[in-house]
C-alpha cells in the first residue's frame, strides 16, 4: 500500500503526520483482523466520559470478539466556602446550563438551605431542589426510586449531560449516586460532602449502593461523581459522634498506605475531634493541619479506589476493616466508623498472629482508635457463624479468588492481603484480640457507637 498517496498534498505538517499514523493503523488493523473504532469528539454524550472499542473477526468470518475501553475524568478539590458568592466553582459549572438540579440531605437543607439558595440566586441560576431524609435506615431502593422520580420526566427531567448537584453525607452520596447511575443509565453528578465520611470516603467513591438484608452495601453500581468538593466548614455543625465516626476512614488509609498520615492522626486526631476539624475555637495552624489530613486521606484513598474504578483487582488497601464488618455492622446496629475500627484493630491482631506485624504496631493502631473514642472490640466478633458467613459473602463479592483481606504488614503504612482465614485461625485471633482489649476498663467499647436512627444509644 502507498501510504502517502492517501494524504492530501496541501495538508499541514501536523495534519500530515496524523494522516500517516491513521493510515498505518488502518493497514495494521486490516492485517490483524482488528478494527479500532474511534468516534469524533463532536458526538460526545458528556464531556466527562470518553472511550473507544475494538472488534476482531475470526478467520472463518463466523465469529468475532469485542472489547471496549471507558474513560472517566473526575476531579477532587479541597475548598473553602463552597457557597460563598466569591467562590465561582459551582456558578461556572451551572451558568452555561441555565439551571441547577440539586438533591440535598434534609438536615443539611435546614442548616444550609438558605446559603445554597442565596448562592444560586446571586449568580442568577435557577435552582430545583429535592430535600430528603438520608439516615442509614433510608439506604434502600425506595429512596432511590424517590430520587429517580425527581430526576425523571415527572420531575426535573435532567439531561444525560447535566450534572446533578448532591449535597449531604455518606448515605446520600450512596443513594443519590446510584440514582444518577440509573437515570439515563449514566447521568453525571457533583458531590459536596457535608460529613467527614462523605468528604474523604463515600463522596468521591465510585461505589454507589443501598443495603441488602443484613449485608451492608450489597446492591449498587460503579458511578463516581465527576467533581467532588470538600469544604470542612460543614463539619462545624456535626456532632462529635459523627466527627469521630468519619475519622475511621482516614485511619484505614494511614495504616495501609501513608505512615505520615497515621502520625498526623496520632498527634492531632483528638484535637480535630474536639474542634470539629478546626472549625470551632481553633487557630489558623490547626486549620491548615486539618486540610492537610483531609487531602492526604483523599489522595491515598483515591489513588487506589479511583484508579481501580470497577474493582477489577482486589489489592485494595481501602478495604481494610471492611472484610467482616459488612455482615456484623447491621446485626450489631453499629455506626459505620465504629464497625470499621473494630474490623481494623481485629485485623491488626490477626496480622500480628500471622507474623506480619509487631505487637508494638498493633498497639499503636488500637491506641489511635481509642484516643478518638472509636470502638476496638465488640462481642459480635465471637459469633463465628456470623463471621464465617461474612467471609463467605465477601469471598463471593471479591470474585471467589480468595478473601483478600487487607492487613497491615511489615510496618504501619504498608499492607498485604490474606487470601483465606480458616475458622481455627479466626477463633484464635478473636480470642487473642479479646484478651488484648479486656485490659481496657470498657473492654474496647467506643463512645456513641450505636446508630441512633435505629433507636439505639
Amino acid at each position: 500500500m502507498n501510504i502517502l498517496s492517501t494524504v492530501p498534498t496541501n495538508s499541514s505538517s501536523r495534519e500530515l503526520t496524523e494522516k500517516i499514523i491513521e493510515s498505518l493503523e488502518t493497514a495494521h488493523q486490516q492485517e490483524s483482523n482488528t478494527i479500532r473504532v474511534k468516534h469524533s469528539p463532536k458526538y460526545l454524550t458528556s464531556q466527562w466520559y470518553t472511550g473507544y472499542g475494538e472488534i476482531t473477526h475470526g478467520d472463518d468470518y463466523r465469529s468475532f470478539e469485542i472489547s471496549a475501553t471507558f474513560t472517566l475524568k473526575g476531579e477532587v478539590k479541597v475548598v473553602d466556602g463552597v457557597f460563598s458568592f466569591s467562590n465561582r466553582i459551582l456558578a461556572d459549572l451551572y451558568q452555561s446550563r441555565g439551571r441547577c438540579v440539586a438533591i440535598v440531605d434534609q438536615t443539611v437543607n435546614e442548616l444550609y438551605g438558605e446559603s445554597l439558595q442565596a448562592y444560586f440566586k446571586h449568580h442568577s441560576i435557577p435552582l430545583e431542589t429535592l430535600a430528603l431524609r438520608a439516615w442509614e435506615a433510608d439506604k434502600t431502593t425506595d429512596t432511590v426510586y424517590e430520587i429517580l422520580k425527581f430526576l425523571g420526566k415527572d420531575g426535573s427531567d435532567v439531561s444525560r449531560n447535566e450534572p446533578v448537584l448532591v449535597v449531604g453525607g455518606g448515605v446520600l452520596s450512596d443513594v443519590a449516586g446510584l440514582a444518577c447511575a440509573l437515570q439515563h443509565r449514566r447521568t453525571p453528578y457533583v458531590m459536596v460532602g457535608t460529613t467527614v465520611v462523605s468528604a474523604i470516603d463515600a463522596g468521591p467513591s465510585p461505589r454507589t449502593c443501598v443495603n441488602g438484608q443484613l449485608f451492608k452495601n450489597s446492591m449498587g453500581a460503579y458511578h463516581p461523581p465527576v467533581l467532588t468538593l470538600v469544604d470542612r466548614s460543614f463539619f462545624r455543625t456535626l456532632s462529635k459522634g459523627h466527627i469521630r465516626n468519619g475519622m475511621a476512614e482516614a485511619i484505614k488509609m494511614g495504616v495501609t498506605d501513608d505512615i505520615n498520615l497515621f502520625e498526623l492522626l496520632e498527634q492531632y486526631g483528638p484535637q480535630l475531634v474536639e474542634t470539629h476539624f478546626g472549625t470551632i475555637n481553633c487557630d489558623e495552624e490547626l486549620g491548615k493541619i486539618a486540610d492537610e489530613i483531609i487531602y492526604k486521606a483523599l489522595y491515598s484513598y483515591m489513588k487506589h479506589e479511583g484508579t481501580n474504578m470497577f474493582e477489577t483487582y482486589q489489592d485494595r488497601p481501602h478495604a481494610y476493616g471492611h472484610t467482616w464488618s459488612p455482615r456484623y455492622e447491621p446485626s450489631a446496629k453499629l455506626m459505620h466508623g465504629h464497625a470499621v475500627t473494630i474490623g481494623m484493630t481485629f485485623g491488626a491482631t490477626l496480622s500480628h498472629k500471622l507474623g506480619w506485624l509487631s505487637a508494638e504496631d498493633r498497639d499503636r493502631i488500637i491506641n489511635l482508635c481509642r484516643s478518638l473514642g472509636l470502638s476496638v472490640y465488640h462481642p459480635i466478633l465471637e459469633d463465628f457463624d456470623l463471621m464465617m458467613e461474612g467471609q463467605k459473602n465477601m469471598r463471593r463479592k471479591r470474585g471467589d479468588g480468595g478473601l483478600w483481606a487487607p492487613l497491615p504488614k511489615g510496618t504501619i503504612g504498608a499492607c498485604d492481603y490474606a487470601q483465606d482465614v480458616s475458622i481455627e485461625l479466626l477463633k484464635e485471633a478473636v480470642a487473642e484480640h479479646k484478651a488484648v482489649c479486656s485490659k481496657f476498663p470498657d473492654g474496647g467499647a467506643g463512645q456513641e457507637m450505636y446508630l441512633k436512627d435505629l433507636g439505639l444509644e
